[in-house]
């Protein structure tokens, strides 16, 4: 059992996830900040995604769609790192070198993604307050912020909101671990569909496609959480209306996707949809290309390549 949770196999796995991500996030960053605008500013018009990035060059200069890249970058390297290590160090211990199963991949993917959620969410929280200071908002009620980095965004809500702040969201982040678990569970099971009778290396292109399908998928499915999620984390709700009906974490979700609907109709839970599409599953499938060639280069230097094809 400690030999698979702790060995150089999860080790390589979770460093090429949290290098493929970190790479990936790099070159479509503009459009996760289109995305997160759309989520958090109720006031902006859903427009095409190039049209957002558009106004927001006009508005807040050149660099404005790469503010808050290196907090995110860092929020993703650790949680792609934790993600993939958990996944795989679980995967060998239950799994024991039998052939996997998509039951068995969503469960194993669920139990990672909760790791992933209690360990991470803190740098979530501080990534997306960076990402979004200094924004222009068509919305007026939403206050400005004024953090120095990452410490001092720490130290600042830790001071002004309690330590519990940190943790804002994590109710719905735990709900949609289903998210990563539904992508690696189909991801999986394309992979192994696609080795069927000869356990090979995916090339390239066949990583690139079935890693796209695979998010886009899970990202449809689980878009109004995430939308609550983004909302949840910039905490910047009403409180006047929050404190009186907010009792739970159950209670938050349905009252704010309740108002949103009221507000916007159903189509205001995918508000910003697009631009999740376009930034996660071409990110997702980035990813997966280099997650897939950096491990197999390197279980190849290693001398495990066989064995690490016939274990998939």
């Amino acid at each position: 059992m400690s030999d698979a949770i702790f060995s150089y196999e999860s080790l390589v796995h979770a460093v090429s996830g949290a290098v493929g991500s970190v790479t990936a996030m790099t070159v479509f960053f503009p459009l996760d900040t289109a995305r997160l605008r759309l989520q958090v500013d109720e006031h902006r018009k859903a427009k095409s995604t190039p049209t957002i990035l558009a106004e927001i060059v006009k508005e807040e200069g050149l660099l404005a769609p790469y503010r808050g890249w290196f907090p995110v970058i860092c929020s993703l390297c650790c949680s792609n790192f934790v993600y993939f290590y958990c996944f795989h160090s679980l995967k060998a211990s239950w799994l024991r070198g039998k052939q996997s199963s998509p039951s068995a991949d969503l469960i194993i993917g669920i139990a990672a993604g909760i790791v992933n959620v209690l360990v991470t969410t803190p740098l979530w929280v501080v990534n997306t307050r960076l990402k979004l200071q200094g924004a222009k908002f068509r919305n007026a009620e939403i206050r400005p912020t004024n953090y120095s980095g990452i410490l001092d965004a720490f130290v600042q809500i830790i001071r002004d909101e309690g330590v519990g702040a940190l943790w804002n969201g994590t109710f719905t982040s735990l709900l949609l671990v289903l998210n990563p678990a539904v992508q690696f569970m189909i991801y999986e099971g394309l992979k192994r569909q696609l080795r069927r009778g000869a356990p090979r290396e995916l090339s390239a292109v066949e990583a690139f496609v079935i890693g796209a399908v695979a998010k886009a998928a899970a990202t449809v499915v689980t878009y109004p959480l995430q939308t609550i999620q983004s909302i949840l984390r910039f905490g910047q709700f009403n409180e006047s209306t929050d404190k009186s009906k907010l009792l739970s974490s159950l209670r938050t979700i349905k009252c704010l996707l309740v108002n949103r609907v009221r507000k916007y109709g159903i189509l205001g839970l995918f508000k910003g949809l697009e631009a999740k599409l376009l930034q996660t599953v071409l990110t997702a499938a980035l990813m997966f290309l280099f997650y897939e060639k950096i491990a197999s280069c390197t279980f190849r230097v290693m001398g495990l390549n066989g064995k690490h094809y016939k274990k998939r």
